[in-house]
């Protein structure tokens, strides 16, 4: 059914009812949390292949929701009090009816937004899905025209997502722009925000460039631990500017933690300013796109994925699910390595899960981590990455790596090595609390040579 033809089903009404967000407070932890936001992923159909997606995303998966599938999960959305829906994908808008779930989540009196690429949001698309109740468009861009497009393997790609938010804004939606923070687009964060002034966008969320998916291919990609305080220093610089502009500055869950300008970074954030550990599973909820439900909307597979909707409902899968409240029962005794002994270990419990369980195989160790950097630093060490086990090609697969610490100082580096190794752990699939076990070396798949970028991109500080 064509785009216009699925306009004409929507309903006319004088209004909407006021849209709740994502608000959460401790009063929302229940016996069972409230999700304050639910994050679907609508199609796994897309007009890009980026080298980082985590979902490998291209194709439809072939058992997708039906439209009256997808309204049915409004409504189980809307009765556990969800108070924002956000479509992904893939790309959302690459299913004409889109528009109908925007108009029911509306309906239902939850915010509406979309995270998009852009390639294909038109006018048209727009103006219809403006109609339909859509309120927040973020449009993925990724530093300047030649990064962009080469992240995001499409020519032409960077020009497409600006007339998107052109086109957005002409609408009437709320647009803001979210951008990964990897070893290519570091030099051109200043620049792009001169860009995202001069249209006019409201909000600039920023993450790492995660090693999952298509990622997982690509450490050319990847940030090493060591240059997180130089970038620290940039973002402070960008949070600076953002403010004198109007545009609100939003850190993602994998940025961080605990530096001197925790606060200053995530004041618009977080209650006390500060991160306050992982939300998986307490205020968001992931979908895909055939209707099974997790707790991270950035991890798969059978370690996070809690079920099918369409065999259990909503409801009993957010209380009861093992994988779904992983998060909600886990303690301290799961962490390792420098996360196990540090300060801040009750409160950030190693950051982002999908940030650490990509990279070493399980939640509980995580070297992006300003704190950890500095602390590291005063003691003339640094830590970088190595991949040492290849992902399988499917969905949000990840290979494993091993976390190196050496001294700063390149002459001793050479001289004495690494003072310490840590390597991956077992999958909770194997053991599901705790540390967890190192992954024995007979069992890491050898990945391929690395491309000869690696060392030369990677490498380069931030500026």
């Amino acid at each position: 059914m064509a785009l216009e033809d699925v306009r004409r089903r929507l309903p006319v009404v004088g209004s909407l009812p006021p849209a709740k967000d994502r608000t959460f407070t401790e009063a929302d932890r229940g016996p069972a949390p409230r999700p304050a936001i639910a994050v679907w992923e609508f199609t796994l159909l897309c007009d890009h292949q980026c080298l980082h997606c985590g979902p490998r995303a291209g194709h439809a998966r072939p058992d997708e929701l039906t439209t009256e599938e997808a309204l049915r999960l409004v409504a189980e959305l809307a009765e556990l009090g969800v108070g924002e829906v956000a479509l992904i994908g893939g790309e959302a808008y690459l299913r004409d009816d889109f528009i109908l779930v925007v108009r029911a989540i509306r309906e239902h009196g939850m915010l509406s937004s979309i995270v998009t690429g852009g390639f294909g949001l038109t006018p048209e698309r727009c103006a219809a899905a403006r109609e339909a109740g859509l309120m927040v468009a973020s449009v993925s861009i990724d530093g300047l025209e030649a990064h962009h497009d080469r992240v995001r393997n499409k020519a032409g790609s960077w020009r497409r997502a600006w007339q998107a938010v052109r086109n957005a804004k002409a609408a009437g939606i709320r647009v803001g722009i979210n951008t990964q923070i990897n070893a290519l687009t570091v030099p051109d964060l200043r620049p792009l925000l001169d860009l995202m002034a001069e249209a006019g966008v409201s909000a600039w969320q920023l993450q790492f460039t995660m090693v999952h998916g298509n990622g997982a291919d690509h450490p050319e990609l990847i940030l090493e631990p060591y240059m997180i305080p130089a970038l620290f220093e940039v973002l402070d610089d960008l949070a600076d500017r953002c403010r004198e502009r109007g545009i609100r500055f939003l850190p993602g869950n994998n940025i961080g933690y605990f530096g001197p300008n925790e606060q200053k970074l995530r004041f618009l954030q977080k209650a006390g300013g500060h991160y306050s550990g992982c939300t998986s599973g307490v205020v968001t909820l992931g979908i895909e796109s055939n209707g099974e439900i997790k707790g991270c909307p950035s991890l798969g597979g059978p370690t996070n994925q809690g079920g099918s909707w369409r065999e259990h409902g909503l409801r009993t899968l957010w209380e009861r699910s093992r994988e779904i409240t992983y998060v909600r029962r886990r303690t301290v005794e799961e962490l390792w390595g420098f996360c196990r002994t540090c300060y801040y270990a009750e409160v950030c419990m190693a950051g982002c899960t999908a940030t650490s369980e990509p990279l070493l195989g399980r939640p509980g160790n995580n070297p992006f981590c300003h704190h950890r950097a500095l602390e590291l630093a005063s003691q003339g060490l640094r830590e970088r990455i190595e991949l040492v086990s290849a992902a399988p090609p499917i969905p949000f697969a990840n290979g494993l790596w091993q976390v190196v610490r050496e001294s700063t100082d390149p002459i001793e580096r050479e001289r004495s090595g690494p003072v310490a190794i840590e390597g991956p752990r077992v999958s909770r699939e194997e053991q599901e609390l705790g540390p967890g076990t190192e992954v024995p070396r007979s069992e890491w798949v050898p990945p391929p040579a690395p491309p000869a970028a690696r060392r030369t991109s990677a490498t380069s500080e931030p500026s």
